[in-house]
Parts: C-alpha cells; sequence; structure tokens
C-alpha cells in the first residue's frame, strides 16, 4: 500500500486559484470567483484522496507560484511539500517534477484536480501497477486526456509533442510509449470537470454532498 514505502511518492499538480485564470470554460456558467472556488474544492478533495492513499511523501506542484495563501493553506493542512512547476509546457514541467521525485523515490504517481471520480484506491492501484513490473501507468480520461499518470522510472518522451488540453492527449502519449519501448498499464477511464457538461455530471453526482469545505 502507498505510504508504507519511502520509495513512492504523490505528486498532485495544480494553478493558484486565481478569479479568471481556473476553470475558465466554467465562467460563463459559474462566474470567475465561482470558478475559481469550484477550483479550491477540487484541489482539496485531490489532496484528501492523495492524503487518504499515501501516510508518506505529498508533494502540491504549484504553477505561477506558490505564494497564494490558499496554496499555502491546503498544503499545511495536507502535509505536503509546496513546490513550484518548472517548464514551457505542462509535459515539461511533468517531466521536471517526475525527475526530481525519481532521484529520491522509486515510483512517483502525478494527480491534477480536475477529476472528481478519482479515489485513493485508483492510486493504489496505481502503484500496485508500478510496483508490478510496469515502467507506466494511466488513468485515462473520457475527454482523452488522462487524470493520472505514474512512472516507475524517468520516460521523459513521453510527455514531449503533446496537444496539450485536446482530446489526443491519451493517443498520442500510447504512441510515444510504444515508441520508447514502455510498458504500461491502464487503469478504468474517469470523467474530469473541465467544460459545462461537466459541471451538470458533477451537480447530478451529488459530489457537492461530500466535497471539502474550503475557504
Amino acid at each position: 500500500m502507498p505510504g508504507t514505502n519511502p520509495d513512492f511518492t504523490i505528486l498532485v499538480f495544480a494553478k493558484a486559484p486565481l478569479a479568471g485564470q481556473v476553470k475558465t470554460r466554467l465562467i460563463p456558467l459559474l462566474g470567475a470567483a465561482g470558478a475559481a472556488a469550484l477550483h479550491r474544492q477540487l484541489l482539496a478533495h485531490a489532496l484528501g484522496i492523495a492524503r487518504s492513499a499515501s501516510a508518506g511523501s505529498l508533494e502540491l506542484w504549484c504553477t505561477p507560484d506558490t505564494a497564494h495563501p490558499f496554496l499555502q493553506t491546503v498544503a499545511r493542512t495536507r502535509d505536503a511539500s509546496l513546490r513550484l512547476q518548472q517548464g514551457a509546457d505542462l509535459g515539461a514541467r511533468m517531466a521536471h517534477a517526475f525527475a526530481d521525485a525519481l532521484r529520491m523515490h522509486e515510483r512517483a504517481i502525478c494527480i491534477g484536480a480536475d477529476c472528481p471520480a478519482l479515489a485513493a484506491l485508483h492510486l493504489r492501484d496505481a502503484d500496485a501497477a508500478l510496483r508490478n513490473g510496469n515502467d507506466a501507468v494511466f488513468v485515462p480520461a473520457e475527454d482523452g486526456g488522462y487524470a493520472l499518470v505514474g512512472l516507475a522510472r524517468r520516460v521523459p518522451d513521453i510527455f514531449n509533442g503533446i496537444d496539450w488540453g485536446g482530446p489526443q492527449v491519451m493517443a498520442q502519449t500510447r504512441a510515444r510509449m510504444r515508441a520508447a519501448g514502455v510498458r504500461w498499464h491502464e487503469l478504468e477511464t474517469l470523467w474530469d470537470v473541465d467544460r459545462p457538461e461537466d459541471l451538470q455530471r458533477l451537480q447530478q453526482s451529488g459530489w457537492h454532498d461530500h466535497a471539502p469545505v474550503v475557504d
């Protein structure tokens, strides 16, 4: 189980919850402040499931900086170290974070803050897939991306040349992995929250009834 082995770490990637800069496709429905509030709830949830899956190392990788009071508070609450994302695009930033993590740990799993369906069990299953000999593990997302990526060794090529935010992210990543000779495993496909139709699904799921209360 994650957390019982110091060779495992979880990385949570997130933007600072700045109104007008997060969940922008939901602003027409929620307003800039409402979209930022939803982002805070989703991030608190992601850190909560990460902490429940691992009693060990937990890192919150932020952009554009780590100074936002909410990031400071939620990291302290979940006993997560705050780190600054570095790189020109998401792929470069993840490659940097994994390179850093895999210098200290045998396995690392990275999640975002957009997938309320992601549970601690998915993180445990992902770690098990890495312990069982896979180089990489993924939780694909219904929109064509992925909600989780884990690595047991550095494979920076899988993050290169990806159309981040588009519907072909997972398909392009599979092509990179085949070309790099990577052995990987995929868990069940989940849904995330980016578009207006996702918000309706979130509301119908009852997630808000169990969402973390954040200021």
